[in-house]
């Protein structure tokens, strides 16, 4: 029995740990903008922002023609000037704001690159399948930790249960 649980304990390991790895580096990748965008983070000029928050996203509904699912408003500077980034769900409806002219733009589409790490990172190459994925490899993990608990208690109560050399008592004879 207790070498069955082993090996169950070893494959689920390997089976859990290569995505969780995967996800890891794309994530670690993804978020270095130097690597996957070839870019740099820049100081913003706060003297140089014009344009409050509020009218930068309205500035974006109208460019739009509609109210956005806005997840996020970012103040940056792109191209030496202050920019908000109005974004919608995962990416999705980013228009640049000009923080100094109140000019919206939509934003270009991200690089090869970045959409590689995007979809690999957030979408773990599942599609609609992500939730029941996230679901066996939870049960998994925690299989395979609960093997692991039984081996160490295993392990460690044969350990210690076993007499030392040192507390046997050798007679001469």
């Amino acid at each position: 029995m207790k070498k069955f649980i082993y090996q169950l304990h070893l494959w689920l390991g390997l089976i859990v740990s290569i995505p969780v790895l995967a996800w890891a580096l794309s994530g670690f990748l993804y978020a270095l903008p130097n690597m996957v965008e070839g870019g740099s983070v820049e100081k913003i000029d706060s003297s140089r922002v014009k344009v409050s928050p509020s009218d930068a996203m309205t500035k974006a509904n109208e460019l739009a023609g509609k109210t956005l699912p806005t997840t996020a408003l970012t103040l940056l500077m792109r191209d030496g000037k202050p920019q908000y980034q109005s974004v919608g769900g995962m990416g999705a409806d980013s228009i640049f704001i000009d923080a100094e002219t109140a000019i919206a733009s939509i934003s270009p589409p991200p690089s090869l690159k970045t959409r590689f790490f995007r979809e690999a990172h957030f979408y773990y190459f599942t599609g609609s399948w992500q939730v029941t994925f996230l679901i066996i490899f939870s049960a998994l993990a925690a299989l395979s930790a609960l093997t692991g608990i039984y081996l160490n208690f295993v392990y460690w109560t044969r350990k210690f249960s076993r007499p030392r050399r040192s507390d046997t008592i050798i007679s001469e004879a």
